[in-house]
């Protein structure tokens, strides 16, 4: 009897471990991370150092629920809520119009939903914006093999997502959800049509664009527009040390400070109200602190571990729409991995983005974890 291939993969226990077990240790991280680096400003203001661990441990546990269903249910289901998922990610955005939304820092991000819980439409227009496009990408290729490249298939694919992502930025002022959307746009289709020297030329034009704007920015009034000010506060961050680039700065003291071993779990100081939403946007560079360049660099060999496995399960994945959805889900992960990272080494102008499974947000875990589940999905049709 002819055995069979070593490099294909059998049975219902087929599902990728290793990509499972890099989440589990990176959800465990964040909770251990959230309640060193909240402890203070916690009992502060709300006189229970644990608060914001209680609230994060109550959506992780969701989170896993949702992981443990979603990666029993066959991916292809999801085929048939790609317009669905579409709309109620716009639905969902636009009750933040509504007396449903709920304004925190002065931007309107979440919808109460009267159970003692709230709910970012960012978090579920990402998601969304994955399923739609991998099964419309699906729909044209079976459609002809070039119709992707056609006016009218490029955009049947761009469409949506650049007003979901419109309706982001105009609607909840989130620019860093509104450039992840556009992102996993931009990424889903370059896997899609390997028309390499289109994307070449986007990718210098924006580049141009966005030198452009720095240029701009640079000789501009700061009080001119919210967002030029940033973009000056990056340039010039000792400048504004006091209001636009504080956090910034603060970032970066930490940052310094931690050295390469760093001064050990639970001794930061800048966690002690120096730095503002430290366990929020900023907790990498608690990380930095509390852990040095060592533990901020087996952090983002985690990220690469995860983002690579992503990109084997696409890879070996039988099926065109499944390969799709994995490649979404990778794109999302690396470039709010990357986002994070340049924003609190201020390689990049300041922009509230949250670190994957690590940072405090109870939609931003859950709605991680079901992405998990369905790439879970997917690596059981791996060869």
């Amino acid at each position: 009897m002819a055995k069979r291939p070593r490099e294909v993969r059998y049975g219902k226990h087929n599902m990728d471990y290793v990509l499972l077990t890099v989440v589990l240790f990176l959800v465990c991280f964040g909770l251990l991370m959230i309640y060193s680096t909240s402890t203070y400003i916690a009992g502060v203001d709300f006189d229970d150092p644990a608060y914001y661990l209680k609230r994060q441990a109550v959506s992780t546990v969701l989170g896993f629920v949702a992981l443990f269903f979603v990666s029993r249910i066959p991916y292809r289901v999801w085929q048939r809520f790609d317009y669905l998922a579409l709309i109620v990610s716009i639905i969902l955005i636009l009750l933040l119009l509504t007396p449903l939304g709920v304004t925190r820092n002065n931007a309107t991000r979440w919808i109460d939903l009267k159970i003692g819980l709230t709910l970012q439409p960012a978090e579920v227009a990402k998601l969304g914006i994955i399923i739609y496009l991998a099964s419309i990408i699906e729909r044209l290729e079976e459609i002809g093999k070039n119709t992707l490249r056609t006016p009218k298939g490029l955009a049947i694919v761009f469409i949506p997502p650049t007003i979901v992502a419109g309706l982001i930025y105009m609607i909840s002022d989130n620019l860093s959800s509104a450039i992840i959307v556009m992102g996993i746009a931009v990424a889903m289709l370059f896997v899609a049509v390997p028309d390499y020297k289109w994307f070449i030329i986007i990718g210098v034009v924006g580049i141009v664009l966005v030198v452009a704007v720095v240029l701009y920015a640079s000789g501009a009034d700061a009080t001119s527009s919210f967002r030029l000010a940033r973009v000056k506060a990056w340039l010039t961050p000792e400048a504004y040390s006091t209001d636009r680039a504080f956090q910034t700065l603060q970032a970066l003291y930490a940052i310094g400070s931690g050295g390469i071993w760093g001064k050990g779990l639970g001794q930061s100081m800048q966690k002690l109200g120096f730095l503002p939403e430290a366990q929020n946007d900023m907790i990498f560079s608690i990380i930095c602190e509390e852990l040095g360049l060592f533990g901020a660099m087996a952090i983002i060999l985690l990220f690469v571990v995860l983002i690579w496995s992503c990109m084997v399960i696409a890879n070996k994945t039988t099926d065109r729409f499944g390969a799709l959805l994995v490649v979404g889900v990778m794109a999302h992960y690396a470039i709010q991995v990357i986002l994070n990272i340049a924003v609190v080494t201020n390689s990049i102008p300041n922009t509230g983005i949250t670190l994957p499974f690590i940072s405090y947000g109870g939609s931003a875990v859950l709605f991680l974890l079901s992405e998990i589940g369905i790439v879970l999905n997917v690596s059981k049709n791996c060869k």
